[in-house]
């Protein structure tokens, strides 16, 4: 088929709303550089206030070619490729092309985003309707929104995975019958302490007295309902900054952070055992037990000790408490003739 093509001086005009539908992006200007029409997407971005009959380079600046600051110059850009931008949002850069029109002069500046389309879009709130339907920005704001929405699938997937992640962690350090941490999250705790030279710690080693006559007479399950009585009184009595875990049986780590003096440790020691020894209710029975407490702090050692020697060092204190009555506590003081101190609590 042959095409059939209009001679080079052949004028076609057409209504402002078909140019409008097919360029929704261009300003049509006179023979002295003033706007005379605007197109619907750009007359939506440029937003209220005066625009005909103002020269046109008051409201875009030209980047390339650079120099141009005259109606004239651009003109001698003509076919060229323009990088441009609306002085009133010079974030937002424009490709751009201006042609001469025939008839009565004046010329047309037909514009296109480029890479800005998305930030152009969130900004002015631009719909698929201020597109010409052959635009490519159409095919880009499909794309952006697929992106969008893959990148928000994406991180609720990412999210929820971490925070499955971390309540794992957490269910894998906590004890599941007291909600105490547990011997993994202690040993932890523990190893992070000992790393950090410059923070002394004291560490209680408790165990429950007459705690195996409640499981022998009244069952596990009322064992269990005493231990979590212990978890909710430490969890009580003790600190913010203070670390208890049950790491085994009726046996329970405590961290006092940072390290206290013997006075001080003797104290709280006192108050777990007194809040222990009171009658713990079952419902159907009450019982009474009582525990007794191992102290050592790393402050009281001439060099630092290992985790290994310290747990050591607090077992042998908690024997001595047991061997002299239970109910007590003994602080272990090293370098001393007796390997602990015992503290009556009367």
């Amino acid at each position: 088929m042959n095409m059939q093509t209009l001679p080079p001086e052949t004028f076609v005009a057409m209504p402002s709303g078909v140019v409008d539908a097919l360029l929704p992006m261009h300003v049509q200007v006179d023979a002295g550089g003033k706007i005379s029409h605007i197109g619907p997407t750009l007359s939506k971005m440029i937003g209220d206030g005066p625009v005909f009959d103002r020269p046109l380079l008051d409201l875009f600046s030209i980047r390339r070619p650079s120099g141009i600051e005259t109606f004239d110059a651009l003109m001698n850009a003509a076919d060229q490729r323009l990088s441009l931008c609306l002085t009133r949002a010079d974030h937002l850069p424009f490709r751009g092309v201006i042609l001469p029109l025939q008839g009565e002069g004046g010329a047309i500046l037909n514009l296109s985003f480029g890479l800005s389309f998305a930030r152009a879009v969130a900004e002015f709130s631009l719909t698929l309707s201020d597109f010409a339907a052959t635009d490519q920005t159409i095919e880009l704001l499909y794309l952006n929104e697929a992106k969008a929405s893959t990148t928000r699938l994406s991180e609720h997937l990412t999210n929820r995975l971490q925070n499955a992640n971390a309540i794992a962690q957490e269910q894998a350090r906590t004890d599941v019958l007291t909600g105490l941490s547990n011997r993994r999250a202690m040993d932890d705790e523990l190893e992070h302490l000992m790393a950090c030279r410059g923070q002394n710690f004291t560490l209680m080693h408790l165990d429950l007295d007459l705690f195996k006559q409640v499981n022998d007479t009244h069952g596990h399950a009322a064992g269990d309902a005493v231990l979590v009585e212990i978890g909710r009184i430490l969890d009580r009595e003790l600190r913010r900054n203070d670390f208890p875990a049950r790491i085994g049986g009726d046996e329970f780590l405590i961290v006092l952070r940072p390290a206290q003096s013997n006075d001080i440790a003797a104290r709280i020691a006192k108050r777990i055992i007194e809040r222990i020894e009171e009658p713990i209710d079952l419902g159907d029975v009450t019982v009474q037990i009582s525990a007794s407490i191992g102290i050592a702090s790393t402050a009281a050692y001439a060099t630092r000790p290992s985790i290994e020697q310290l747990m050591n060092d607090v077992d042998e204190a908690l024997y001595d408490a047991k061997r002299n009555g239970r109910g007590r506590f003994c602080i272990f003081m090293p370098g001393q003739d007796e390997s602990a101190i015992l503290t009556d609590l009367e």
